[in-house]
């Protein structure tokens, strides 16, 4: 009986922990904001136990930070923390498009390339609004990591970086232009995996992910002015 308590409290704790990373990802849960357990525990209606572990392992996935005699906060976004982030994301994902292009079947290759034109479809249709919005850049980006079949990499970059990614992302969404340059680079990419060219593979993400950190500091640094004025 206890064990089955304690895997119920898991499976709980694990959809509180995914349902707080989307909050704070969508901004609902504002930056900087203090995190309040019994109000957190009276809106998804559960005990403190398993909100606390949800709590250590948004700490984990660097969206919450604690100080002693102050607690736990949602972390505030910075230039040099996303710069750090994305310098780390372009050499993982890299390597990951170069095994990729080794190790992915062409079943989900044919499967790649009907979801970006999906993309462009969507791009069509709605004047070019950035397809961020429906997850189309995670959905291509995701499944290539998972496609190089190496499960260090694998969980460092789904688990590890990717929600403060996207919060990133989020944040500076409405600001970014050019969505179908976006687009173009990831069929490159996806034509690089197809050919099994792992060299071209790799050198094409990291120009991409390199170009959007780029784009994102200018983002920012465009709000904080704004924001000053």
């Amino acid at each position: 009986m206890s064990n089955l308590i304690s895997i119920k409290s898991a499976t709980l704790s694990e959809d509180i922990s995914q349902q707080l990373t989307n909050a704070i990802v969508q901004g609902y849960i504002p930056q900087g904001s203090k995190i309040s357990e019994p109000e957190l525990a009276k809106q998804y209606g559960v005990s403190r136990g398993p909100l606390r572990e949800a709590i250590v392992k948004l700490e984990g996935l660097g969206l919450v930070t604690r100080t002693a005699n102050v607690g736990a906060r949602v972390i505030e976004l910075n230039t040099q923390d996303m710069l750090d982030t994305f310098t780390m994301r372009e050499a993982l994902e890299g390597m990951a498009a170069r095994l990729a292009a080794s190790t992915m079947p062409s079943e989900e290759i044919n499967s790649l390339y009907a979801l970006l034109d999906k993309h462009q479809a969507y791009l069509d249709a709605n004047q070019d609004e950035h397809y961020v919005q429906q997850g189309g850049n995670d959905d291509f980006h995701l499944r290539i990591i998972h496609a190089s079949g190496n499960a260090k990499l694998i969980r460092l970059l789904t688990e590890e970086l990717y929600a403060i990614i996207r919060m990133y992302r989020r944040h500076t969404a409405d600001q970014r232009s050019d969505p179908r340059q976006a687009l173009r680079e990831h069929k490159a990419i996806l034509d690089a995996i197809a050919n099994h060219e792992g060299d071209l593979a790799e050198l094409l993400m990291r120009r991409h992910i390199s170009r959007a950190s780029q784009l994102l500091k200018q983002a920012m640094e465009h709000s904080a002015v704004a924001s000053r004025t």
